[in-house]
């Protein structure tokens, strides 16, 4: 687990990061929902010792970045991430999310695409694309089917559901049970607002779509094939890895993120140094 001492105060919440520092690309990890910046610790070690910027936070409510100060919502985690970026004065980030971080990501790059080179998506939904009548009554029915679940058991569903491997399971629940229900459906909810069907829309940068073969959240497997198709790109499938990919098999992930690293001009460990 990296240090998350740094912190930066936004509406009532110390969102506590961890900043490795240096000349090299910088890439920002963003977590799911419910989970926190351990997911990406494997990540992390990799790409610092390979000379990239890396930086991880907590989402508010998240993690060490409790309590929350305000209710978790999409364009406050919008405003939260650009935040983070206009603080470290990242030039250009990478931006790496898994589920709600791969949402977070898509909307920010959206909304301000000159302030990314490049996106990572893990096992996220495809904010913009179509959505069946049978899966808007899914992404209706969600958050109501959660709130049966008693507290005691969600953590614990939530990581099966997600995870393959012991390891992250284990990881998961741990991470779930900082959240209580009712936040925990709010970070849901925020997720499911970050939903906005637009066919027609293109990522302005590089893209990687990395998912589990396993993993079997909502729309995910089939959705993602479709945006790879849309957007030109191949997706990584990550074979025996379950929704939380990066922490079911790690070092298929690390080369995934790696190899398309290496696709980007001014992308690679060293471009940093290199144009200094």
């Amino acid at each position: 687990m990296v240090n998350m001492s740094s912190t930066l105060s936004l509406q009532g919440c110390a969102l506590h990061y961890a900043d490795s520092g240096g000349d090299g690309v910088p890439l920002l990890f963003s977590h799911g929902a419910g989970a926190d910046h351990v997911m990406f610790d494997a990540q992390s070690e990799r790409l610092r010792a390979r000379g990239y910027r890396v930086v991880t936070w907590d989402m508010r409510g998240h993690g060490r970045s409790r309590p929350a100060g305000v209710p978790f919502t999409a364009e406050r985690a919008i405003a939260d991430l650009c935040a983070l970026v206009e603080h470290l004065a990242l030039d250009r980030p990478v931006l790496v999310g898994q589920s709600l971080g791969g949402n977070l990501g898509q909307a920010v790059v959206r909304r301000h695409p000159d302030l990314a080179r490049a996106l990572v998506v893990i096992g996220s939904a495809w904010n913009t694309g179509p959505l069946s009548w049978t899966e808007r009554l899914l992404l209706r029915t969600a958050a109501p089917g959660l709130s049966m679940i008693p507290a005691g058991r969600l953590p614990g569903v939530m990581a099966g559901a997600s995870a393959v491997t012991e390891g992250a399971r284990a990881d998961a629940r741990r991470a779930f049970s900082l959240l209580s229900k009712r936040e925990f459906l709010q970070v849901w909810r925020a997720t499911v607002e970050l939903l906005d069907p637009d066919p027609g829309y293109r990522t302005p940068v590089p893209l990687c779509l990395i998912r589990g073969e396993r993993d079997r959240t909502g729309n995910i497997a089939s959705a993602m094939r479709g945006w790879a198709a849309a957007e030109g790109v191949q997706e990584v499938v990550i074979p025996g890895a379950g929704h939380i990919a990066n922490q079911d098999d790690p070092h298929a992930v690390n080369a995934a993120i790696e190899t398309f690293l290496g696709t980007i001009p001014d992308s690679g460990p060293d471009s940093g140094r290199a144009r200094r």
